[in-house]
């Protein structure tokens, strides 16, 4: 009788261990939803699900910490468009106006799409808190990482390309190694 009860004990302390883990990963499956972009034409998220990787970036145009990743981003995008890898650009920022963020995409040549969130529920529904901020999706909305661009600030000391590593490996048909680094930047100005 002892063992059968060390048994329950053990399965019920796995059990709580594991949920607890499921739980502390935070959202596993992105939310569908639908936002503008500057122009005022709506996108969903489902509106990339051809695609191999979705790449969703929260971003700023008043972040210095964002801004010192503009060329970065702007780069990644040009690489990575033509391997079926969509990028989009999600500005939660409440002060940041859409044609402030029309301006700052035209002047940092982003060609890929940038949405306003304007009352920030997308960013809430997330859990982003800072730009940038990179969350790696596959085509079933998946999201497969979470953190940082790389591991500096100033590109010349970059060491680790932690997102470029993970689309290397989505693109080769591997499993994503680093599902989780620290994103760093600027914390998401919210409505409330």
């Amino acid at each position: 009788m002892k063992k059968v009860k060390s048994n329950v004990f053990f399965l019920l302390f796995f059990a709580v261990m594991l949920s607890a883990t499921i739980y502390a990963g935070g959202i596993k499956k992105a939310e569908n939803f639908k936002l503008k972009d500057y122009n005022g034409k709506e996108y969903q998220l489902s509106d990339f699900k051809d695609s191999k990787a979705i790449v969703i970036m929260f971003i700023a145009t008043q972040c210095p910490i964002s801004n010192d990743y503009n060329a970065r981003m702007a780069a990644l995008h040009a690489e990575y468009k033509d391997k079926r890898v969509a990028f989009i650009g999600i500005n939660s920022n409440k002060q940041e106006s859409v044609e402030e963020i029309k301006q700052h995409a035209t002047e940092n040549n982003f060609e890929f799409v940038i949405l306003k969130d304007k009352e920030n529920k997308i960013a809430d529904k997330f859990e982003a808190s800072v730009t940038p901020e990179i969350y790696l999706l596959n085509d079933n909305l998946e999201i497969l990482y979470h953190g940082r661009i790389d591991d500096s600030r100033k590109e010349a000391e970059v060491k680790v390309q932690d997102l470029r590593i993970a689309l290397d490996e989505i693109l080769k048909g591997k499993y994503v190694t680093t599902k989780k680094t620290k994103a760093f930047g600027c914390t998401i100005k919210r409505v409330n």
